[in-house]
């Protein structure tokens, strides 16, 4: 039978994962997100769109048949497990134990955010903005950014909700640009906060090389996208949870986070590649 820690400091431990989880994850809050799913697939209703249309005197209303679709998400298992002997019965480290909280929470953060960047990778958007807008093979700049908005513009994606998915690059690329960095046209300042936040419509979320794959690159061209939240779907059968247990064989206790998590592209009208040239 294997030993277990107590129930006090396991709720405490569970604790501590949750707190530092949600201040990692960098795409929370920036898809649709379904929670408490109870099967190994999720399926994301679209509805299409529809025409309003004229009806006579005495005629018969002619329906707009608006078209249901179903998008279905696969979730997966994931854990991050790590031996440690931190643990001695009841009592706990706690500086050991809130290094070995952050540990888990930010693998399984990456890789809640992976499953997204995956997700996106796998659809079809219906426009690419190339590398070669503003220039040929040029980092990202404002003429790739404002040519993903009019895109989205164009197919009336709603301006509430837009996110532009970028690498870490990428940030430093947009601060040298006029635009965004002077505070003569940004009234974010970007320049003087060292970030790009909001522009142009889109929530900017950069995100850096990971042992989890990361943006996609191809020849250095990498392939950020520009979409809207309702555009991704993530679905939660098993939020991070964490579990210990001890293992006589290895005389340490197994820590382990443990996640059920699977995310798809429900409309792809609602999302834009946009590629840009790094070194």
């Amino acid at each position: 039978m294997s030993k277990n820690l107590s129930a006090v400091a396991q709720q405490e431990f569970d604790n501590l994962v949750h707190q530092v989880f949600q201040g990692k994850n960098k795409l929370d809050g920036c898809v649709k997100l379904r929670t408490g799913v109870t099967a190994d697939q999720y399926k994301f209703r679209t509805m299409g769109k529809g025409m309003a249309n004229q009806k006579a005197s005495q005629a018969d209303v002619t329906p707009m048949d608006v078209a249901h679709t179903l998008v279905a998400a696969t979730l997966e298992n994931w854990n991050a497990p790590e031996y440690t002997d931190i643990f001695d019965q009841a009592e706990v480290n706690f500086d050991e134990k809130s290094e070995l909280a952050g540990a888990i929470s930010k693998a399984l953060g990456r890789r809640k955010d992976q499953l997204i960047i995956d997700a996106l990778d796998a659809s079809t958007p219906t426009t690419t903005v190339p590398t070669s807008t503003g220039g040929a093979g040029t980092a990202m700049n404002i003429a790739k950014v404002l040519a993903a908005k009019e895109e989205m513009d164009d197919n009336e994606v709603d301006d509430e909700g837009r996110v532009m998915l970028l690498t870490a690059r990428s940030c430093a690329s947009l601060l040298a640009t006029t635009e965004i960095g002077s505070a003569d046209y940004n009234t974010v300042r970007a320049l003087a906060q060292g970030k790009v936040d909001t522009f142009a419509g889109f929530k900017f979320v950069f995100i850096g090389s990971r042992a989890e794959g990361g943006i996609t690159s191809a020849t250095n061209i990498y392939d950020g996208y520009a979409f809207h939240m309702d555009a991704v779907g993530l679905a939660v059968g098993l939020d991070m949870k964490t579990e210990i247990n001890y293992v006589p064989e290895k005389t340490s206790w197994l820590t382990n986070g443990i996640m059920k998590a699977g995310a798809v592209a429900i409309d792809e009208t609602g999302i834009i590649k946009v590629q840009a040239t790094e070194s």
